[in-house]
Protein backbone atom coordinates (compact mmCIF):
# COMPACT_ATOMS: atom_id res chain seq x y z
CA UNK A 1 0.00 0.00 0.00
CA UNK A 2 2.82 2.38 0.87
CA UNK A 3 4.49 1.63 -2.47
CA UNK A 4 1.25 2.45 -4.28
CA UNK A 5 0.96 5.73 -2.37
CA UNK A 6 4.55 6.67 -3.21
CA UNK A 7 3.92 5.89 -6.87
CA UNK A 8 0.85 8.15 -6.92
CA UNK A 9 2.69 10.95 -5.15
CA UNK A 10 5.62 10.71 -7.56
CA UNK A 11 3.26 10.92 -10.56
CA UNK A 12 1.31 13.83 -9.07
CA UNK A 13 4.45 15.83 -8.35
CA UNK A 14 6.10 15.22 -11.73
CA UNK A 15 5.36 18.44 -13.63
CA UNK A 16 6.75 17.17 -16.95
CA UNK A 17 4.32 14.26 -17.16
CA UNK A 18 1.40 16.49 -16.18
CA UNK A 19 2.29 19.06 -18.85
CA UNK A 20 2.60 16.42 -21.59
CA UNK A 21 -0.68 14.85 -20.49
CA UNK A 22 -2.63 18.10 -20.77
CA UNK A 23 -0.87 19.06 -24.02
CA UNK A 24 -2.24 15.83 -25.49
CA UNK A 25 -5.60 15.51 -23.72
CA UNK A 26 -6.99 19.05 -24.18
CA UNK A 27 -6.72 19.09 -28.02
CA UNK A 28 -8.25 15.61 -28.22
CA UNK A 29 -11.17 16.63 -25.98
CA UNK A 30 -11.77 19.68 -28.21
CA UNK A 31 -11.63 17.42 -31.27
CA UNK A 32 -14.24 15.13 -29.74
CA UNK A 33 -16.51 18.05 -28.93
CA UNK A 34 -16.42 19.24 -32.54
CA UNK A 35 -18.01 16.00 -33.80
CA UNK A 36 -21.53 16.41 -32.32
CA UNK A 37 -21.49 20.06 -33.42
CA UNK A 38 -21.28 18.94 -37.06
CA UNK A 39 -24.14 16.47 -36.59
CA UNK A 40 -26.20 19.22 -34.97
CA UNK A 41 -25.57 21.60 -37.88
CA UNK A 42 -26.42 18.90 -40.44
CA UNK A 43 -29.73 18.25 -38.69
CA UNK A 44 -30.47 21.96 -38.27
CA UNK A 45 -29.75 22.73 -41.94
CA UNK A 46 -31.54 19.77 -43.55
CA UNK A 47 -34.32 20.04 -40.96
CA UNK A 48 -35.33 23.36 -42.53
CA UNK A 49 -36.03 21.80 -45.90
CA UNK A 50 -39.75 21.41 -46.70
CA UNK A 51 -40.11 17.61 -46.46
CA UNK A 52 -39.65 15.32 -43.46
CA UNK A 53 -38.30 12.51 -45.65
CA UNK A 54 -35.28 14.70 -46.47
CA UNK A 55 -34.22 14.85 -42.84
CA UNK A 56 -34.96 11.15 -42.50
CA UNK A 57 -32.82 10.40 -45.54
CA UNK A 58 -29.84 12.19 -44.01
CA UNK A 59 -30.35 10.32 -40.74
CA UNK A 60 -30.61 6.91 -42.44
CA UNK A 61 -27.89 7.53 -45.02
CA UNK A 62 -25.61 9.09 -42.44
CA UNK A 63 -25.96 6.10 -40.14
CA UNK A 64 -25.02 3.69 -42.96
CA UNK A 65 -21.97 5.75 -43.92
CA UNK A 66 -20.94 6.29 -40.32
CA UNK A 67 -21.08 2.55 -39.69
CA UNK A 68 -18.61 1.99 -42.54
CA UNK A 69 -16.20 4.61 -41.21
CA UNK A 70 -16.64 3.49 -37.58
CA UNK A 71 -15.93 -0.14 -38.48
CA UNK A 72 -12.54 0.97 -39.82
CA UNK A 73 -11.78 2.94 -36.65
CA UNK A 74 -9.07 0.41 -35.83
CA UNK A 75 -6.88 2.32 -38.31
CA UNK A 76 -6.47 5.15 -35.81
CA UNK A 77 -5.91 2.93 -32.78
CA UNK A 78 -3.35 0.73 -34.51
CA UNK A 79 -1.32 3.59 -35.97
CA UNK A 80 -1.19 5.45 -32.63
CA UNK A 81 0.47 2.65 -30.68
CA UNK A 82 3.03 1.74 -33.34
CA UNK A 83 3.87 5.39 -34.09
CA UNK A 84 4.25 6.24 -30.41
CA UNK A 85 6.64 3.33 -29.83
CA UNK A 86 8.69 4.25 -32.92
CA UNK A 87 8.83 7.88 -31.76
CA UNK A 88 9.99 6.73 -28.33
CA UNK A 89 12.84 4.80 -30.00
CA UNK A 90 13.51 7.80 -32.28
CA UNK A 91 13.16 5.38 -35.21
CA UNK A 92 12.35 7.64 -38.17
CA UNK A 93 12.32 4.75 -40.66
CA UNK A 94 9.73 2.86 -38.61
CA UNK A 95 7.56 5.98 -38.40
CA UNK A 96 7.63 6.28 -42.15
CA UNK A 97 6.81 2.60 -42.68
CA UNK A 98 3.87 2.76 -40.27
CA UNK A 99 2.35 5.78 -41.99
CA UNK A 100 2.79 4.51 -45.55
CA UNK A 101 1.61 0.99 -44.71
CA UNK A 102 -1.49 2.35 -42.99
CA UNK A 103 -2.28 4.62 -45.96
CA UNK A 104 -1.94 1.65 -48.34
CA UNK A 105 -4.27 -0.28 -46.06
CA UNK A 106 -6.77 2.57 -46.50
CA UNK A 107 -6.86 1.88 -50.25
CA UNK A 108 -7.54 -1.82 -49.69
CA UNK A 109 -10.25 -1.14 -47.10
CA UNK A 110 -11.91 1.48 -49.31
CA UNK A 111 -12.16 -1.01 -52.18
CA UNK A 112 -13.49 -3.68 -49.78
CA UNK A 113 -16.11 -1.34 -48.29
CA UNK A 114 -17.30 -0.27 -51.73
CA UNK A 115 -17.52 -3.88 -52.89
CA UNK A 116 -19.73 -4.67 -49.89
CA UNK A 117 -21.95 -1.60 -49.63
CA UNK A 118 -22.72 -0.83 -53.30
CA UNK A 119 -24.65 -4.06 -54.03
CA UNK A 120 -26.21 -4.14 -50.54
CA UNK A 121 -27.32 -0.50 -50.29
CA UNK A 122 -30.67 -0.79 -52.15
CA UNK A 123 -31.62 -3.89 -50.17
CA UNK A 124 -30.63 -2.26 -46.85
CA UNK A 125 -32.95 0.66 -47.56
CA UNK A 126 -35.79 -1.71 -48.51
CA UNK A 127 -35.31 -3.67 -45.26
CA UNK A 128 -35.74 -0.43 -43.32
CA UNK A 129 -39.31 -0.29 -44.71
CA UNK A 130 -39.23 3.47 -45.33
CA UNK A 131 -41.07 5.51 -47.94
CA UNK A 132 -39.98 5.48 -51.57
CA UNK A 133 -38.97 9.14 -51.45
CA UNK A 134 -36.80 8.59 -48.39
CA UNK A 135 -35.14 5.54 -49.95
CA UNK A 136 -34.28 7.41 -53.16
CA UNK A 137 -32.84 10.44 -51.37
CA UNK A 138 -30.98 8.31 -48.81
CA UNK A 139 -29.40 6.26 -51.60
CA UNK A 140 -28.34 9.45 -53.39
CA UNK A 141 -26.87 10.79 -50.13
CA UNK A 142 -24.83 7.64 -49.44
CA UNK A 143 -23.53 7.37 -53.01
CA UNK A 144 -22.23 10.94 -52.83
CA UNK A 145 -20.72 10.45 -49.36
CA UNK A 146 -18.79 7.40 -50.59
CA UNK A 147 -16.55 9.74 -52.62
CA UNK A 148 -15.23 10.93 -49.28
CA UNK A 149 -14.65 7.46 -47.80
CA UNK A 150 -10.91 7.28 -48.65
CA UNK A 151 -10.40 10.69 -47.05
CA UNK A 152 -12.34 9.73 -43.92
CA UNK A 153 -10.21 6.61 -43.49
CA UNK A 154 -7.03 8.59 -44.15
CA UNK A 155 -8.05 10.98 -41.37
CA UNK A 156 -8.25 7.98 -39.01
CA UNK A 157 -4.68 7.02 -39.90
CA UNK A 158 -3.28 10.56 -39.82
CA UNK A 159 -4.94 11.47 -36.53
CA UNK A 160 -3.60 8.30 -34.91
CA UNK A 161 -0.10 8.73 -36.38
CA UNK A 162 0.16 12.39 -35.32
CA UNK A 163 -1.11 11.53 -31.85
CA UNK A 164 1.55 8.84 -31.64
CA UNK A 165 4.12 11.57 -32.27
CA UNK A 166 2.54 13.42 -29.29
CA UNK A 167 1.39 16.12 -31.72
CA UNK A 168 -2.26 16.32 -30.74
CA UNK A 169 -2.51 19.92 -31.94
CA UNK A 170 -1.88 18.85 -35.53
CA UNK A 171 -4.62 16.23 -35.23
CA UNK A 172 -6.90 18.91 -33.75
CA UNK A 173 -6.28 21.33 -36.64
CA UNK A 174 -7.05 18.61 -39.15
CA UNK A 175 -10.38 17.77 -37.50
CA UNK A 176 -11.32 21.42 -36.92
CA UNK A 177 -10.69 22.27 -40.57
CA UNK A 178 -12.83 19.36 -41.75
CA UNK A 179 -15.65 20.23 -39.36
CA UNK A 180 -15.46 23.96 -40.11
CA UNK A 181 -15.55 23.41 -43.88
CA UNK A 182 -18.49 21.05 -43.47
CA UNK A 183 -20.51 23.60 -41.50
CA UNK A 184 -19.85 26.50 -43.91
CA UNK A 185 -20.44 24.50 -47.10
CA UNK A 186 -23.50 22.80 -45.61
CA UNK A 187 -25.23 26.14 -45.22
CA UNK A 188 -24.00 27.47 -48.60
CA UNK A 189 -24.84 24.41 -50.70
CA UNK A 190 -28.27 23.79 -49.14
CA UNK A 191 -29.60 27.34 -48.81
CA UNK A 192 -27.67 29.40 -51.37
CA UNK A 193 -27.27 26.86 -54.19
CA UNK A 194 -30.48 24.95 -53.31
CA UNK A 195 -28.79 21.55 -53.68
CA UNK A 196 -30.86 20.25 -50.76
CA UNK A 197 -29.75 16.84 -49.38
CA UNK A 198 -27.19 16.34 -52.17
CA UNK A 199 -25.62 19.64 -51.09
CA UNK A 200 -25.21 18.40 -47.53
CA UNK A 201 -23.53 15.24 -48.83
CA UNK A 202 -21.17 17.19 -51.13
CA UNK A 203 -20.24 19.50 -48.27
CA UNK A 204 -19.21 16.50 -46.17
CA UNK A 205 -17.13 15.02 -49.00
CA UNK A 206 -15.22 18.27 -49.56
CA UNK A 207 -14.75 18.65 -45.80
CA UNK A 208 -13.31 15.15 -45.46
CA UNK A 209 -10.85 15.68 -48.30
CA UNK A 210 -9.87 19.08 -46.87
CA UNK A 211 -9.07 17.50 -43.50
CA UNK A 212 -7.18 14.61 -45.10
CA UNK A 213 -5.07 16.90 -47.29
CA UNK A 214 -4.17 19.10 -44.32
CA UNK A 215 -3.27 15.96 -42.36
CA UNK A 216 -0.97 14.81 -45.18
CA UNK A 217 0.73 18.22 -45.27
CA UNK A 218 1.23 18.18 -41.50
CA UNK A 219 2.51 14.59 -41.56
CA UNK A 220 4.95 15.44 -44.37
CA UNK A 221 6.75 17.81 -41.98
CA UNK A 222 7.63 14.91 -39.68
CA UNK A 223 8.05 11.91 -41.98
CA UNK A 224 11.47 10.72 -43.15
CA UNK A 225 12.16 11.95 -46.71
CA UNK A 226 14.52 9.09 -47.70
CA UNK A 227 14.26 7.12 -50.97
CA UNK A 228 11.32 4.81 -51.53
CA UNK A 229 13.41 1.81 -52.61
CA UNK A 230 13.91 0.54 -49.07
CA UNK A 231 10.21 0.98 -48.38
CA UNK A 232 9.24 -1.06 -51.46
CA UNK A 233 11.51 -3.88 -50.29
CA UNK A 234 9.99 -3.60 -46.82
CA UNK A 235 6.49 -3.66 -48.33
CA UNK A 236 7.10 -6.92 -50.17
CA UNK A 237 7.98 -8.77 -46.96
CA UNK A 238 4.97 -10.37 -45.29
CA UNK A 239 6.71 -10.20 -41.92
CA UNK A 240 6.64 -6.41 -42.09
CA UNK A 241 2.84 -6.43 -42.43
CA UNK A 242 2.02 -9.07 -39.84
CA UNK A 243 2.19 -6.91 -36.66
CA UNK A 244 0.05 -4.08 -38.12
CA UNK A 245 -2.56 -6.44 -39.58
CA UNK A 246 -2.73 -8.54 -36.42
CA UNK A 247 -3.32 -5.50 -34.21
CA UNK A 248 -5.94 -4.05 -36.57
CA UNK A 249 -7.69 -7.44 -36.82
CA UNK A 250 -7.91 -7.83 -33.04
CA UNK A 251 -9.11 -4.26 -32.48
CA UNK A 252 -11.78 -4.78 -35.16
CA UNK A 253 -13.05 -7.94 -33.44
CA UNK A 254 -13.03 -6.17 -30.08
CA UNK A 255 -14.95 -3.18 -31.51
CA UNK A 256 -17.55 -5.36 -33.23
CA UNK A 257 -18.14 -7.23 -29.97
CA UNK A 258 -18.64 -3.91 -28.14
CA UNK A 259 -21.03 -2.69 -30.82
CA UNK A 260 -22.97 -5.95 -30.52
CA UNK A 261 -23.44 -5.28 -26.80
CA UNK A 262 -24.86 -1.81 -27.45
CA UNK A 263 -27.12 -3.22 -30.16
CA UNK A 264 -28.35 -5.87 -27.73
CA UNK A 265 -29.20 -3.21 -25.14
CA UNK A 266 -31.25 -1.37 -27.77
CA UNK A 267 -32.89 -4.57 -29.06
CA UNK A 268 -33.82 -5.84 -25.60
CA UNK A 269 -35.06 -2.39 -24.60
CA UNK A 270 -37.30 -2.33 -27.67
CA UNK A 271 -38.86 -5.62 -26.55
CA UNK A 272 -39.77 -3.92 -23.26
CA UNK A 273 -41.72 -1.14 -25.00
CA UNK A 274 -41.31 2.11 -26.93
CA UNK A 275 -40.92 4.24 -23.81
CA UNK A 276 -38.24 1.94 -22.41
CA UNK A 277 -36.10 1.87 -25.55
CA UNK A 278 -36.39 5.65 -25.87
CA UNK A 279 -35.49 6.16 -22.20
CA UNK A 280 -32.47 3.85 -22.50
CA UNK A 281 -31.23 5.78 -25.54
CA UNK A 282 -31.42 9.05 -23.60
CA UNK A 283 -29.58 7.54 -20.65
CA UNK A 284 -26.84 6.16 -22.89
CA UNK A 285 -26.35 9.67 -24.24
CA UNK A 286 -24.88 10.37 -20.81
CA UNK A 287 -22.15 7.84 -21.62
CA UNK A 288 -21.55 9.66 -24.91
CA UNK A 289 -21.06 12.95 -23.06
CA UNK A 290 -18.64 11.35 -20.59
CA UNK A 291 -16.63 9.92 -23.44
CA UNK A 292 -15.68 13.40 -24.67
CA UNK A 293 -13.55 14.01 -21.58
CA UNK A 294 -12.51 10.44 -20.80
CA UNK A 295 -11.57 9.64 -24.40
CA UNK A 296 -9.29 12.66 -24.49
CA UNK A 297 -7.40 11.39 -21.45
CA UNK A 298 -7.33 7.85 -22.87
CA UNK A 299 -5.90 9.12 -26.18
CA UNK A 300 -3.20 10.96 -24.25
CA UNK A 301 -2.37 7.76 -22.38
CA UNK A 302 -2.06 5.89 -25.69
CA UNK A 303 0.66 8.28 -26.87
CA UNK A 304 2.47 8.39 -23.52
CA UNK A 305 2.36 4.59 -23.16
CA UNK A 306 3.76 3.94 -26.61
CA UNK A 307 6.46 6.57 -26.15
CA UNK A 308 7.50 5.13 -22.77
CA UNK A 309 7.68 1.60 -24.20
CA UNK A 310 9.72 2.82 -27.14
CA UNK A 311 12.19 4.46 -24.74
CA UNK A 312 12.03 1.48 -22.35
CA UNK A 313 11.13 3.92 -19.57
CA UNK A 314 8.95 2.00 -17.11
CA UNK A 315 8.79 4.85 -14.60
CA UNK A 316 7.43 7.24 -17.25
CA UNK A 317 4.66 4.75 -18.06
CA UNK A 318 3.78 4.35 -14.38
CA UNK A 319 3.56 8.13 -13.96
CA UNK A 320 1.37 8.51 -17.03
CA UNK A 321 -0.96 5.68 -15.96
CA UNK A 322 -1.28 7.06 -12.41
CA UNK A 323 -1.99 10.61 -13.57
CA UNK A 324 -4.54 9.56 -16.18
CA UNK A 325 -6.25 7.35 -13.59
CA UNK A 326 -6.44 10.22 -11.09
CA UNK A 327 -7.83 12.75 -13.56
CA UNK A 328 -10.21 10.22 -15.13
CA UNK A 329 -11.58 9.26 -11.72
CA UNK A 330 -12.06 12.94 -10.86
CA UNK A 331 -13.85 13.65 -14.17
CA UNK A 332 -16.09 10.59 -13.87
CA UNK A 333 -16.97 11.52 -10.27
CA UNK A 334 -18.04 14.98 -11.41
CA UNK A 335 -20.22 13.46 -14.14
CA UNK A 336 -21.71 10.96 -11.66
CA UNK A 337 -22.56 13.75 -9.21
CA UNK A 338 -24.14 15.90 -11.92
CA UNK A 339 -26.22 13.00 -13.22
CA UNK A 340 -27.31 12.14 -9.67
CA UNK A 341 -28.37 15.72 -8.87
CA UNK A 342 -29.67 16.82 -12.26
CA UNK A 343 -30.59 13.57 -14.01
CA UNK A 344 -34.22 14.61 -14.49
CA UNK A 345 -33.09 17.88 -16.06
CA UNK A 346 -30.71 15.99 -18.37
CA UNK A 347 -33.64 13.86 -19.59
CA UNK A 348 -35.94 16.87 -19.91
CA UNK A 349 -33.40 18.63 -22.12
CA UNK A 350 -33.56 15.72 -24.55
CA UNK A 351 -37.32 15.10 -24.69
CA UNK A 352 -40.58 16.71 -23.65
CA UNK A 353 -42.61 13.48 -23.90
CA UNK A 354 -44.00 12.88 -20.36
CA UNK A 355 -44.17 9.09 -20.65
CA UNK A 356 -40.50 8.84 -21.72
CA UNK A 357 -39.43 11.25 -18.96
CA UNK A 358 -41.29 9.22 -16.35
CA UNK A 359 -39.80 5.93 -17.58
CA UNK A 360 -36.27 7.34 -17.61
CA UNK A 361 -36.63 8.67 -14.06
CA UNK A 362 -36.89 5.08 -12.75
CA UNK A 363 -33.40 4.28 -14.05
CA UNK A 364 -31.44 7.43 -13.16
CA UNK A 365 -29.41 5.52 -10.58
CA UNK A 366 -27.77 3.63 -13.46
CA UNK A 367 -26.99 6.92 -15.20
CA UNK A 368 -25.15 8.08 -12.06
CA UNK A 369 -23.24 4.78 -11.76
CA UNK A 370 -22.32 4.68 -15.43
CA UNK A 371 -19.33 7.10 -15.33
CA UNK A 372 -17.83 5.53 -12.19
CA UNK A 373 -17.84 2.05 -13.73
CA UNK A 374 -17.00 2.80 -17.36
CA UNK A 375 -14.08 5.12 -16.54
CA UNK A 376 -11.72 2.19 -16.05
CA UNK A 377 -12.56 0.84 -19.51
CA UNK A 378 -11.30 4.08 -21.05
CA UNK A 379 -8.11 4.05 -18.96
CA UNK A 380 -7.34 0.41 -19.76
CA UNK A 381 -8.09 0.90 -23.47
CA UNK A 382 -5.62 3.80 -23.57
CA UNK A 383 -2.94 1.69 -21.88
CA UNK A 384 -3.35 -1.38 -24.09
CA UNK A 385 -3.76 0.52 -27.39
CA UNK A 386 -0.55 2.45 -26.70
CA UNK A 387 1.20 -0.83 -25.94
CA UNK A 388 -0.29 -2.41 -29.13
CA UNK A 389 -1.57 -5.24 -26.91
CA UNK A 390 -4.62 -5.77 -29.10
CA UNK A 391 -4.89 -9.51 -28.52
CA UNK A 392 -5.42 -8.95 -24.80
CA UNK A 393 -8.07 -6.30 -25.58
CA UNK A 394 -9.88 -8.70 -27.89
CA UNK A 395 -9.78 -11.59 -25.44
CA UNK A 396 -10.92 -9.48 -22.49
CA UNK A 397 -13.84 -8.09 -24.49
CA UNK A 398 -14.96 -11.51 -25.70
CA UNK A 399 -14.61 -13.00 -22.23
CA UNK A 400 -16.72 -10.20 -20.75
CA UNK A 401 -19.41 -10.86 -23.37
CA UNK A 402 -19.38 -14.61 -22.67
CA UNK A 403 -19.68 -14.08 -18.90
CA UNK A 404 -22.43 -11.47 -19.12
CA UNK A 405 -24.60 -13.16 -21.75
CA UNK A 406 -25.98 -15.85 -19.37
CA UNK A 407 -26.23 -13.27 -16.58
CA UNK A 408 -28.37 -11.04 -18.81
CA UNK A 409 -30.56 -14.03 -19.68
CA UNK A 410 -31.04 -14.90 -15.98
CA UNK A 411 -31.94 -11.30 -15.14
CA UNK A 412 -34.69 -11.02 -17.76
CA UNK A 413 -37.30 -11.31 -15.02
CA UNK A 414 -36.13 -7.94 -13.63
CA UNK A 415 -37.06 -6.22 -16.89
CA UNK A 416 -35.10 -3.09 -17.72
CA UNK A 417 -33.40 -3.12 -14.31
CA UNK A 418 -31.93 -6.51 -15.18
CA UNK A 419 -30.78 -5.18 -18.55
CA UNK A 420 -28.97 -2.25 -16.93
CA UNK A 421 -27.39 -4.43 -14.23
CA UNK A 422 -26.04 -6.77 -16.91
CA UNK A 423 -24.72 -3.84 -18.95
CA UNK A 424 -22.92 -2.28 -15.98
CA UNK A 425 -21.50 -5.70 -15.08
CA UNK A 426 -20.22 -6.06 -18.62
CA UNK A 427 -18.45 -2.68 -18.48
CA UNK A 428 -16.92 -3.55 -15.11
CA UNK A 429 -15.72 -6.99 -16.26
CA UNK A 430 -14.34 -5.55 -19.49
CA UNK A 431 -12.10 -3.22 -17.50
CA UNK A 432 -11.44 -5.78 -14.76
CA UNK A 433 -10.11 -8.42 -17.15
CA UNK A 434 -7.78 -5.86 -18.75
CA UNK A 435 -6.67 -4.67 -15.33
CA UNK A 436 -5.88 -8.23 -14.32
CA UNK A 437 -3.82 -8.66 -17.49
CA UNK A 438 -2.00 -5.37 -16.79
CA UNK A 439 -0.37 -6.93 -13.72
CA UNK A 440 2.28 -8.12 -16.20
CA UNK A 441 3.08 -4.54 -17.17
CA UNK A 442 6.78 -4.70 -16.11
CA UNK A 443 7.35 -7.61 -18.52
CA UNK A 444 6.13 -5.46 -21.43
CA UNK A 445 9.51 -3.74 -21.38
CA UNK A 446 11.24 -7.00 -22.31
CA UNK A 447 8.59 -8.68 -24.47
CA UNK A 448 7.20 -7.15 -27.68
CA UNK A 449 3.44 -6.91 -28.20
CA UNK A 450 1.85 -9.70 -30.20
Amino acid sequence: MQRFYLMLRDAWQHAGTRQRLFALAVPMILSNLSVPLVALVDSAVVGRLPHAYQLGAVAVGGSIYTMLVWTCGFLRMGSTGFAAQAAGRNDQHALRYILLQSLLLVLVLTALCLAIILPLLPQLLIWMDTSGDLQNVAQQYVLIRLYGLPAALMMHVLAGWLLGLQNARAALWMLLLANGVNIVLDIYFVFALHWEVAGAARASVIAEWSGALLGLILAWRYVDKGPLLNFCQHLLRWASWRPLLAVNRDILIRSLALQAVFFTVTFQGARLGDNTVAANALLLNGLLICSYALDGLAHALEALTGHALGRQDQRALQRALCLVSIYSLFASSVFALLFWLFGDLFIALQTNIPSVQETASHYLIYLALLPLITVWSYVMDGLFIGATRAREMRNSMLLAVLVCAPVAWLLQGLGNHGLWIAFLLFMALRAGFLGFTARHLPSWFQTPAR
